[in-house]
Order: C-alpha cells, then structure tokens, then sequence
C-alpha cells in the first residue's frame, strides 16, 4: 500500500473503506516493519511533547533569543480568560493563542515537534490542544488524527515542498495548515474526500505566501502567522464538512503551490531579506540584532 499524492490516498481509504489515518498506518508498518502499536506509540509521545509546549508557552512569558517575541500568547490567552468570550469563538480563540504559544517555545529553544517545521510548529498543536480541552474528542483519537497529518504533508512534500527555503511559506504555514485542516475533518468524522478538500481549501488561502522572517529568526512574523492560520484550518475543515469543494482540486493546487515557490526571488525564500524583513523596521531589527550585519 502506497500513494504520493492526495489522489491516491482518497482512493485507497475509500476503496478500503478507511480513514486516512488507517493507511497511513499501513504504509508506515509496511515501509518500517514495526508492529501498529509502535507507530501508535510514538504518535501519542509526539502529541505529549505538543502539548507540553501549548501549555508551557501559555502560562510562561518566554522571551525569544532574537527578543523579538514573547509573552504574546499569554497576553491574547488572559484576554479570553478575563472576557469568557471571544469574536471568533472559544475554539478558535484557544487554537490562536495555543498556536502561539508553541511558536514562543520554539524562539526560546524549548522543545517542540516540527509538523512539518519548526517554523510552522505551533498550527497543529495549537489546533488539536484546543480540541482535547473541549471534552469532546478522546486524547486516542487525537493521537490518531496525527497519522493524517502526517499523511497529507507526505503527499505534499511528495509533489512540491515543505521548507519556506524552497518555497516560500506557503509551503511551511501553508503545508501545517493543510495538515491540521485534514486531521480536523477526520477527528470530527469527515470523510477521507472531505478531508482532502479542507486540503485544497486551506492551501488555496496559503497561496502566495512568502518567507520573509524579520533578521532572520523564526519569530516575527513567525508567530503571528502560525496563530492566524490556526484558525485557517478550522475554517477549511467547517468548510469541506459543509460540502464546499475546492474548484481546483486539491493535487493541482499543490501542483500550484510548487510552481509559485519556484517564481519567488530568493529574497522571499527565508534569507530574511526582501518582504517584512527588508522593511525599514525590518533592516533596523536586523541590524540591532546581528551587530550591523546586512544583507
């Protein structure tokens, strides 16, 4: 059992009548030639050290190394603890700060999961944390939602990119909202199809989106995309549920994805040169930062 692109991996679920995480499974006890319960294991250690890193970068102020970021996620968190309500809701709200909070730890040099990278950490965890503090999802489904993820990063690393150096971050951000998106519809009890469609969703509004990171460090605007986008995922995988269907589908618009990455000019490709990073704040920041070093 195989795929390399999302196709193919709807096909195989439904053909089977699996969830993606079931394949996903699959393939990893074929390719590796472990037992399921290992795979399972080391997914549900991978969620532990997730949400260590949600909760820590929540309730500690975390300065970064560059001193860029921190104290953020604790900051838009107590807004939502002393409000009790929110303009986006109570999920997405959690989602945003967790999301956050994880993106602090990681400028801080704490411990974190690269899903699919580290500067793009925060949007899975962020989003799934924030599920299991509902109560309505069981901590085993959600380790298992993690095999999804995994599953459409592996389809899209197959077909174009993971790393903001190749593709700008649409391919970082843009790829873990994908991920998050689909693991969502799987934990709600989407359909494989559906699933695939928050796919397409959430990169259609990634598209274009480029690494610009302020001196060079994954802090700014590192965290802020992370939390925003955490909300991105949601609204795809509320979308694909609904029965909206992406026009494009969801293979082309990675397809597109990868093309984009390649037109960017190397400034836009996390040299922290041109975007955010080569504004007049930007190249004072980076100046503070590195000592007078340009580029």
């Amino acid at each position: 059992m195989s795929f390399t692109q999302l196709t193919e991996l709807v096909v195989l679920a439904e053909g089977r009548q699996l969830k993606i995480s079931d394949v996903m499974l699959a393939v990893e006890v074929e390719e590796q030639g472990c037992r399921a319960e290992d795979i399972q294991e080391r997914m549900a250690h991978q969620f532990t050290v997730m949400e260590a890193a949600v909760r820590r970068g929540i309730s500690e102020v975390l300065p970064s190394r560059g001193g860029l970021i921190g104290g953020d996620a604790q900051r838009l968190w107590s807004r939502f603890q002393k409000n009790g309500s929110s303009l986006v809701g109570a999920v997405a709200t959690s989602a945003m700060a967790f999301a956050m909070a994880v993106s602090e730890v990681n400028a801080s040099m704490g411990i974190i999961v690269a899903t699919p990278t580290a500067g793009a950490a925060g949007i899975l965890p962020g989003v799934l944390v924030a599920l299991l503090d509902t109560g309505q999802y069981s901590r085993a489904a959600i380790n298992q939602s993690l095999l999804t993820a995994a599953a459409i990063g592996l389809a899209i690393a197959n077909s174009s990119s993971i790393s903001g150096a190749a593709g700008g971050c649409q391919a970082e951000v843009g790829s873990a909202t994908a991920m998050t998106a689909a693991a969502v519809v799987e934990l709600c009890g989407g359909t494989p199809q559906e699933a695939v469609d928050a796919v397409g969703l959430a990169l259609t509004n990634s598209l274009g989106l480029v690494c610009d990171p302020v001196a060079g460090l994954v802090e700014v605007p590192c965290i802020y995309r992370n939390g925003l986008h955490a909300i991105t995922a949601l609204a795809a995988a509320e979308c694909a549920m609904a029965g909206v269907h992406n026009i494009i589908p969801a293979d082309e618009v990675v397809g597109a994805m990868y093309d984009i990455g390649n037109a960017m000019p190397a400034s836009l490709r996390e040299t922290g040169i041109g975007g955010l990073a080569g504004t007049p704040t930007g190249r004072r920041l980076r100046r503070e930062i590195l000592g007078g070093v340009e580029q």
